[in-house]
This record gives C-alpha cells, sequence and structure tokens, in this order.
C-alpha cells in the first residue's frame, strides 16, 4: 500500500504542491514545496505554544497563541487551496479510467 500511494503522489503532471488525501478531504503534501511549507506551518505552531507559560493571563494567551494560530491555519489552508488539487470527498484509492461523478465535474 506504501508504494502505490508513492505512486499516487508522483503522479503529478500538474505539479501540485498538494494532492488530495485517499479518505476524507483535505491535502498532503506531493513536492518538496508543500513539505516546506507543512513543516514551516507546524514550527510556528510550536514557537506559538512555546510563548504561554503557568503565568500567562487569558488575554496574554488569546494575543500570543490563539489568534495566531487561527491566522496560520487559515494561511496554510488557503496556501494548500490554491497550490493543491482540488479538494474533494474520497474513499479509497482513486483508480485510472474510473472516475467518479464529482471527479468529472472538476474536469468541466
Amino acid at each position: 500500500m506504501f508504494k502505490k500511494y508513492i505512486e499516487y503522489l508522483k503522479d503529478n503532471p500538474e505539479g501540485y504542491w498538494f494532492k488530495a488525501k485517499w479518505y476524507g478531504w483535505g491535502w498532503t503534501p506531493a513536492r518538496w514545496e508543500g513539505w516546506v511549507v507543512t513543516f514551516v506551518y507546524v514550527a510556528l505552531l510550536i514557537l506559538s505554544g512555546l510563548t504561554i507559560d503557568e503565568n500567562s493571563s487569558n488575554r496574554e494567551a488569546a494575543f500570543t497563541f490563539f489568534i495566531p494560530v487561527g491566522i496560520l491555519t487559515a494561511l496554510f489552508i488557503r496556501i494548500a487551496y490554491k497550490k493543491g488539487e482540488p479538494p474533494r470527498w474520497r474513499w479509497g484509492y482513486p483508480e485510472k479510467g474510473k472516475e467518479t461523478r464529482q471527479d468529472s465535474d472538476i474536469k468541466d
């Protein structure tokens, strides 16, 4: 299964940074640019989390953690949407030549 998944990620003639996930809705990094964006996102989340300590007030936590996390997440989703495959619900490996109605609607 892992080999099949790698083949799916490499089958990327459009050069998407993120490919649609096999199960559910969303993306997975497919190129090095997508991995860099994901790594930077996670690193910034960790750094934001390090700003809070046990002496932080609720207001300070909101401004130094929750608001930045919301902004970073919205920015990450926007980048994945712009640089990734069109999002759609999937449930399993996409068979070549067997498009679902939703897949063919996207191409029109």
